[in-house]
This record gives structure tokens, sequence and C-alpha cells, in this order.
């Protein structure tokens, strides 16, 4: 099988992570930014995670990759409990990290920004979405200070440094992601219970993490 993502992406390090998870191959395939042809030829628009089966059809959506890798074997990983809490904080904290992460991995060495058009076409469309990058990068103290707070909340809610809620759980493919992207964010310091199992679980699913092109 292969899967189609972009480095940076953390719905694409969801699909990453199930596979890490079951100790399953899979060709891991970073497009181009840019590309729009290659994403759209196979499922109709510019989208990724991508996964291309065995028998060569196309599966977008992380969660249905995730959910289809996951029972592909019959013997499914991710059956723990889900926790309001948990989702509530990854909700909470998704309204104001954009603006620490997208102008550094606009930045950073991804392959998915291997050509100057590649880059450009990324920072053109997210500072439409979000603002310009450089203003986001003068306001990066506070938002440090605001996300190491909430950090110091999530602390309380990990269960184990293995899974959230002491047994892996689709709130483990939800969580791990934000803390991965975080990693490139010179400043956070994460407490004891969140380090943990934010390098547990990089471990677990063999995905890097940021922290070497961290700003």
């Amino acid at each position: 099988m292969k899967l189609f993502v972009y480095e940076h992406c953390p719905y694409c390090v969801k699909a990453r992570m199930i596979f890490g998870l079951k100790n399953l191959p899979v060709q891991v395939n970073t497009l181009l930014n840019d590309d729009e042809a290659t994403p759209t030829k196979m499922i109709g628009k510019k989208a990724v995670p991508i996964l291309q089966k065995e028998d060569g059809s196309f599966m977008p959506e992380s969660m249905d990759i995730v959910q289809y890798i996951d029972k592909s074997d019959r013997q499914p990983l991710l059956t723990g409990p889900l926790s309001a809490q948990v989702a509530a904080w990854i909700r909470h904290v998704s309204e104001y990290t954009q603006r620490l992460l997208l102008p550094r991995f606009a930045a950073a060495p991804f392959e998915e920004f291997a050509t100057p058009e590649a880059r450009h076409y990324f920072t053109d469309k997210k500072q439409a979405t979000i603002g310009d990058f450089k203003e986001h990068l003068q306001h990066s103290p506070g938002l440090v200070k605001k996300i190491n707070q909430d950090l110091r909340d999530l602390d309380k809610l990990i269960k184990e440094p293995n899974a959230v809620n002491g047994e892996l759980s689709e709130d483990d493919i939800h969580l791990f992601p934000v803390l991965r992207s975080l990693s490139i964010v010179k400043g956070i310091e994460l407490p004891t219970r969140v380090l943990a199992y934010r390098d547990n679980m990089a471990k677990q699913t063999q995905i890097n993490l940021l922290t070497s092109i961290a700003s």
C-alpha cells in the first residue's frame, strides 16, 4: 500500500499513526504542496492523506483510512474509551495554535516545499486564511505562554504514556498530531506526563518529532 502525504500535515500524521501502531508496512510518498493534478486525479480534489489500497483504488480522509487499516486484520487496536475532556482540549487549542504553527511550517525544510513555487503556494494560501505570518510570529511569546498553560491542563488528563485514556483509542489519533505539530515551536514546556506521552507515541507510531527544526 501507498500513503500520499505532506510531512507537516496533522491529518497525514493520523493516517501514518495506525500503520506504525500496527507495525504494518506502507510506502509513504510526499507530494509537492502546489501539485493539484496528482491528488485530483486520485480522488477528485486536492487533499491529503490519500491511501492507495492493494487493489489500486484510492481512499481519502484520515479517519476513514485509520478505521479501514485498524479493522483490516480483524484485530482492532483502537478499542479504548473516549474522553469528552480530551476532545474539548483539542478543540480549544485548535482555535489559536495555527497562528503558531503555520508560519513555522512555511519556513521548514519539508519535502512538500522542495521547490520555491510549492512553498509560495502554501504561504499564499494560508496567509489568505489567517493573516500575515510575520505578524503572527511577533505574537508568538503570548501564544507560547497560552499553550504552556493549556498543556498543564492536558497533563491532568493523561492516564498512561502509551494511551491518553489508559487504552489506545481514537483520542490518541487526534491528540498526538497536535503535540507533534507543537514540537516545531521553541519555548513550549511540556509537563511530565505530556512529555512522556508525546515521546512514547512518537516511538510507537514511528513518526519523527519536529524538535530538530524548532524555531
